[in-house]
Formats: structure tokens, C-alpha cells, sequence
């Protein structure tokens, strides 16, 4: 008989996630399973717990039942560390640093991606000539386009992207989009909250829509 080829496990598989504040369930329990170069698009909103369920499976939260399983292995918090890159509301840089210094030091702290460097990334991201501008002097969308230069640096397989269209023009969103294609291509995976369908990357695509104190349903699109 022919050999039969393993099948690659997910590189983000969920079950029975949920989460409750106060005693007063926000999300769960939820199904679902992320593949190598494929997106999930979470949707829901105000209040569905979009950004919680995001900040859960990166371990800023405790899950109140549940599993995380990445790349067939628990999602302990050094797996965690290696294995993620979350890009939330707040830009996770310093003011009083330059730019390329927040680059940097990060590089430093989560490792880089092979073939990058922190200068490379101001080119791809259209922060080009701000190297040495500090972090405090930038805009709400270059200090977003700082953030996805970061992003783009981490080794991490696994992006969690909370709103990662917001304070962005249709260059910026066009950016995110390629960002996303471009780490789907290299077996990348990646979560992304939106209040709507008005953007989304032209990538396979997952949706998993949250209702307050609902269950949620995850399928290919």
C-alpha cells in the first residue's frame, strides 16, 4: 500500500473556548481552526468580544474553559511568545525613542524575520525618511504604520490583528492586505477583527461571527 502523508495539524486549533467578566459570559464556548495560510476574519458587534477573544488566545486573558492548541502543541506562554504577534489598539511602543530604535529593540526582545531588517521594514510600510523621528512626533497613522512594521519584523506565525484597519487610509488598508497575502504566502496565519465586511484581504478566508453571550460559527469562505 502507498504511503498515506501526515496531515499537518492547524496552526491555531480552538475548543470550547469561552470567557466570562463579572460572572457574565462575553464570548463562548467557541469551535475553530486557523490552517496555514489561511485568515480568520472575526466580525461582531460593539461589545461581542472581538478584542477579548483576541487578547485570550495571545494569554493577556484567562480563558474561563477551553483549549488553545498552536501548531499541535498546548498554547503554553512560552510557546506563546514564539508562536504569536498581536497587534492591538495601543502602538506597544515607546515615546521617547526614535522610531528605528522602537524597531530595534524589539528585534532584539522577539527575534526578527529571516531576511529583514528594521531599516528594510520603513520602505515597506511608507515610513521611509521617519527612522529618526521619536515615536511622540508621529501621527495616528504613521505610529499604526510603525506598529505593522513591527508586525512584519516578528518571526511569529501567527498574527492576532485587532482592528488593524483603523487610523489608516485606503493606502494603509491596501498595505495591511498585501502584509497579510505576503505572510499567508511564507505559511503564515492570521486573525483579524472588523466590525464589517468593508475590508478584508483577498486571502482564504474563514468567518467567525460573535454574538453577545452567543456561540459563534466559524466556516470557509
Amino acid at each position: 500500500m502507498p504511503d498515506i502523508a501526515p496531515t499537518a495539524p492547524p496552526l491555531l486549533a480552538v475548543r470550547g473556548l469561552a470567557f466570562a467578566r463579572n460572572e457574565q459570559p462575553v464570548f463562548g464556548p467557541l469551535d475553530f481552526d486557523v490552517d496555514a495560510g489561511e485568515a480568520l476574519l472575526v466580525q461582531g458587534d460593539n461589545g461581542a468580544g472581538k478584542t477579548t477573544l483576541l487578547r485570550v488566545l495571545a494569554g493577556l486573558l484567562r480563558a474561563d474553559a477551553g483549549t488553545i492548541v498552536i501548531d499541535g502543541q498546548p498554547a503554553r506562554a512560552s510557546l506563546r511568545a514564539r508562536a504569536i504577534s498581536y497587534l492591538g489598539h495601543l502602538p506597544a511602543l515607546k515615546a521617547d525613542l526614535t522610531a528605528l530604535e522602537n524597531l530595534q529593540f524589539l528585534c532584539g526582545l522577539h527575534g526578527r524575520r529571516r531576511g529583514q531588517r528594521p531599516d528594510d521594514a520603513f520602505g515597506i510600510v511608507g515610513l521611509g525618511g521617519h527612522q529618526d523621528t521619536l515615536l511622540r512626533q508621529l501621527s495616528a497613522g504613521q505610529k499604526k504604520r510603525l506598529s505593522l512594521a513591527r508586525l512584519w519584523l516578528a518571526p511569529a506565525p501567527l498574527w492576532l490583528l485587532d482592528e488593524p484597519y483603523a487610523n489608516l487610509d485606503l493606502e494603509g488598508i491596501n498595505l495591511v492586505n498585501r502584509m497579510v497575502q505576503a505572510h499567508l504566502r511564507d505559511g503564515g496565519a492570521a486573525l483579524l477583527t472588523t466590525h464589517g465586511a468593508y475590508a478584508a484581504p483577498p486571502v482564504r478566508t474563514r468567518m467567525l461571527v460573535l454574538g453577545r453571550a452567543q456561540p459563534a460559527s466559524a466556516g470557509a469562505e
